[in-house]
């Protein structure tokens, strides 16, 4: 029985995903395997399937996917290799890669199923998107192509991983201890994971901001958290919370990292005190929550914010995010790739970044 590899991106509400397996199911396709990834557009689906004999062909399996609400679907041949427990073959490339690092690109090219792959000295570009795509490794980087499956930002992430898994241990990770950031002004504020007895230095914060930087965040002048949202933000499974301090100890800023359903996906949010804001924090804040969420596997990163929070649009931008409209009227979404890649523009929006601004 011929097997085919069918991606193809449906709208993500309940009910949906079911609609379409049937629909692929009574053109006698045999699903043996499913993953879901973040692509460039949006959430895709990604199958295996089995074909008797005779049986339906990529045209009417395409057509039973429009049918179901599938939209940008492709569909290729696929190997009875390729059946394997998808987390035990990246270990096992990822083990490989540190016993042979010159063999990068073809381990890279096994891992996504690349038709071609070579080392290079250009960087990964902007426009790198579709069927190539750059990865960098060290000094060089790895160019690899696929002709008929475009890559996903899910897979762009997992090169990534599997090539810092094979370079040498950096330094540890601000994610389970403190770091100090630098401002421009050469004040220095010290950066660390949340804790539940900073809930009174929190509520302090948030009663010397401004009526209008609490409304920026919470959409309402919130007053502040209260002691069981501290207590959820100090949970692993909430995401990340950070604190920033500054010299006197005093909580001056909030940074958020919140798990999401989409996978590969976290929310960010911020939120500084006046005081401090124009310095250069809220940029050094979502730097380093970048390089966190990269660290963590995480593919973009999204932010939800008034279309006014102009500040908040500028600095996501700045770093590569774009703005898209939500169905709610003055709200927005900010979305920031992690693979270095911008995120495509909605349809019906500019892609011109906005002007930059200190966070």
């Amino acid at each position: 029985m011929p097997l085919l590899r069918i991606r193809t991106e449906i709208e993500d509400r309940p009910g949906r995903l079911a609609v379409l397996t049937a629909a692929l199911a009574a053109r006698g396709a045999n699903i043996l395997g499913l993953t879901v990834q973040v692509g460039t557009e949006g959430v895709v689906d990604e199958f295996v399937v089995d074909v008797p004999s005779g049986g339906a062909g990529p045209d009417e399996l395409a057509s039973a996917a429009a049918w179901a609400g599938g939209v940008r679907t492709t569909i290729v041949p696929a190997r009875p290799r390729e059946l394997v427990d998808e987390p035990t073959r990246a270990l096992a490339l990822a083990t490989r890669a540190r016993l042979e690092p010159h063999a990068l690109p073809e381990i890279l090219a096994e891992l996504l199923r690349a038709h071609e792959a070579a080392w290079t000295t250009a960087p990964a570009a902007g426009d790198d998107e579709g069927e190539v795509l750059t990865v960098r490794a060290g000094r060089r980087s790895v160019r690899m192509s696929r002709p008929g499956l475009p890559f996903t930002t899910t897979e762009a992430a997992r090169a990534d991983a599997l090539v810092r898994a094979a370079l040498p241990a950096g330094p540890p990770s601000a994610a389970s201890a403190s770091r100090v950031l630098p401002l421009a002004d050469g004040t220095r504020v010290t950066v660390r994971p949340i804790e539940r007895d900073d809930a009174d230095a929190v509520r302090a914060m948030h009663e010397r901001c401004s009526l209008d930087s609490r409304r920026m965040r919470y959409f309402s002048a919130k007053p502040f958290p209260p002691r069981a949202a501290i207590e959820r933000f100090c949970e692993p499974w909430h995401g990340l919370t950070l604190v920033g301090e500054g010299p006197d100890g005093s909580v001056l800023a909030l940074a958020h990292l919140i798990h999401v359903l989409d996978p590969g996906v976290a929310e960010v949010a911020f939120l500084v005190e006046d005081a401090w804001q124009g310095r250069g924090l809220g940029r050094a804040l979502a730097e380093l929550l970048a390089v966190l969420g990269r660290e963590r596997g995480l593919v973009e990163l999204r932010a939800t914010a008034l279309a006014e929070n102009t500040r908040m649009r500028r600095l996501l931008v700045s770093l590569g995010g774009r703005t898209r409209r939500t169905g709610e009227p003055g709200i927005v979404e900010i979305r920031l790739r992690l693979d270095g890649r911008p995120a495509p523009a909605a349809p019906g929006e500019s892609s011109a970044p906005e002007r930059s601004a200190r966070g």
